[in-house]
C-alpha cells in the first residue's frame, strides 16, 4: 500500500512539473503579474486616463510573403541587398510575435552539374542564407533547411536567363 502512495505522488508531481514546463516555458501562456500603479487624481478622487477601461489590441504584424535571393553560378554566398534586408526586419517582427510559425529555407540550383553536386550546392546555399538571418537575431530553432538541387526549376535551364532565375534559394513561413 506505501508503495501505491509513493508512486501516485510522483506521478502528481512529475505531471504537474511537466505540465507547468509546457505551458509556461515552451508555449509561453503563463503571464507574469502585472502591478498598476495610478497616481493621477482629480479632485473628485476620479481616476484621469483610467487605462483599464482602454481596450488594447495588439496587431499582429501581416505575414511575410515568400522570399527569393538568387545566386551567382556555382556560388553559396550571397550580396545582401535593401530588399532582403527589408525583409528579415519584417520576418524579426513577425517571428517575434507568431510562435508556432517556423522558416523553410530551400536551395536550389540550375542543370548544370550531377544530381549530386546540385543537391549538396543547394544545401550549401540553404545554410548560407540561415548563417546570414542567424546573424540578424532569428533563433536558428526557428528555421529547417532543404535543398531541392535542380529538381524544382522555375524557368528553362536552356537558356541564360532561365539557369540564373533557377540558382536561388526560397524562404517561405510555415504557420
Amino acid at each position: 500500500m506505501r508503495t501505491l502512495i509513493i508512486g501516485f505522488l510522483v506521478f502528481a508531481s512529475w505531471s504537474t512539473f511537466s505540465t507547468y514546463i509546457y505551458v509556461c516555458k515552451i508555449r509561453g501562456l503563463c503571464s507574469e503579474p502585472i502591478s498598476l500603479q495610478i497616481n493621477a487624481v482629480n479632485s473628485e478622487n476620479k481616476t484621469v486616463n483610467d487605462s483599464l477601461t482602454k481596450v488594447v489590441v495588439k496587431e499582429k504584424p501581416a505575414v511575410p510573403k515568400n522570399h527569393v535571393i538568387h545566386f551567382a553560378f556555382d556560388k553559396s554566398k550571397f550580396n545582401i541587398n535593401g530588399q532582403t534586408g527589408k525583409y528579415v526586419d519584417s520576418l524579426n517582427e513577425y517571428l517575434e510575435q507568431t510562435a508556432e510559425a517556423m522558416l523553410i529555407i530551400t536551395g536550389h540550383t540550375d542543370a548544370i552539374g550531377t544530381n549530386e553536386y546540385n543537391q549538396a550546392l543547394g544545401l550549401r546555399r540553404a545554410q548560407s542564407v540561415k548563417q546570414y538571418f542567424e546573424n540578424e537575431g532569428i533563433t536558428p530553432k526557428r528555421m529547417i533547411v532543404e535543398s531541392k538541387g535542380e529538381m524544382q526549376p522555375v524557368d528553362n535551364n536552356s537558356t541564360r536567363e532561365g539557369r540564373a532565375n533557377n540558382r536561388r534559394t526560397v524562404i517561405t513561413i510555415k504557420k
